[in-house]
């Protein structure tokens, strides 16, 4: 059985858009490559609305290429993260240098995403998924669970000058502006943002900069290419929105959006 039978999600009633209202995101993933795989498609269209997106990364992704050692696939594929990022309008890109593979979920990693966080102040963040099970019932990786989670649980902390008070010696105040995470590859996403045209083919290029990792696969990679793995990814998941191409994400609120009900 297909792993990828159904990467649309619901099989019920379109998502909704994912609301754009907003001016700053934040992507936090664990490794160069993990908003490639289908978000920057999303970015691409932020950024030519104008929105700042930053990008931050747990690791340097140093343990993704088989066939070369960890300190030189370090600098490598940082290099070749921010050229994708580059390719859809993102120039701020941080790494918080946790080891690739065994990244752990924990307090050292919170703080580092609420520093980032606080820096940049974004009004929203995306992530990826923190489950077991991710798209398609594919098994999720450890790095990517334990980021996600702390992704989550940091866009909260940001806020609360108690926790990591230590971040306000650095000049980094509280920031609890953040309105929901977005969590991409979801195995039951919630919401949509169509990419058909232009963020696609941007978010093709974004991968596509990514050539020694991808030729780093070998026998993992079975012909992939970037332009036919995205535009069916990503025309998979548009019948999901009424649209044909979309990136799908699982929505996290953490203010509300309307006012309660008992007000």
């Amino acid at each position: 059985m297909s792993a990828f039978n159904d990467l649309g999600g619901t099989g019920g009633p379109p998502l909704p858009a994912l609301p754009e209202d907003w001016n700053r995101c934040l992507a936090v993933v664990a490794h160069p490559d993990d908003i490639e795989y289908g978000t920057a498609s999303a970015v691409a269209r932020w950024t030519a609305q104008g929105k700042q997106v930053g990008y931050v990364l747990a690791t340097r992704g140093e343990a993704g290429i088989d066939g070369m050692p960890p300190d030189r696939a370090a600098p490598l594929r940082e290099a070749e993260e921010r050229a994708g990022a580059r390719e859809v309008g993102v120039t701020d890109v941080e790494f918080l240098g946790h080891r690739d593979g065994v990244v752990e979920y924990g307090i050292d990693l919170r703080r580092d995403i609420v520093r980032a966080i606080r820096r940049f102040r974004p009004e929203v963040m995306v992530s990826g998924p923190y489950t077991i099970r991710m798209v398609g019932g594919l098994v999720n990786q450890a790095d990517h669970r334990a980021v996600g989670l702390a992704a989550l649980d940091a866009a909260r902390d940001a806020g609360n000058r108690w926790i990591f008070p230590e971040l306000a010696d650095e000049g980094l105040e509280p920031w609890g502006g953040i309105r929901f995470v977005a969590f991409a590859g979801a195995e039951r996403p919630t919401h949509g943002v169509e990419v058909t045209g232009d963020p696609l083919e941007r978010g093709i290029a974004s991968l596509t900069a990514h050539a020694e990792y991808t030729k780093g696969l070998g026998a993992q990679a079975d012909g992939f290419a970037p332009g036919p793995f995205l535009t069916w990814m990503a025309r998979a998941a548009g019948p999901a929105m009424g649209a044909e191409a979309a990136v799908l994400f699982d929505v996290h609120p953490l203010v509300p959006e309307e006012p309660p009900p008992w007000v």
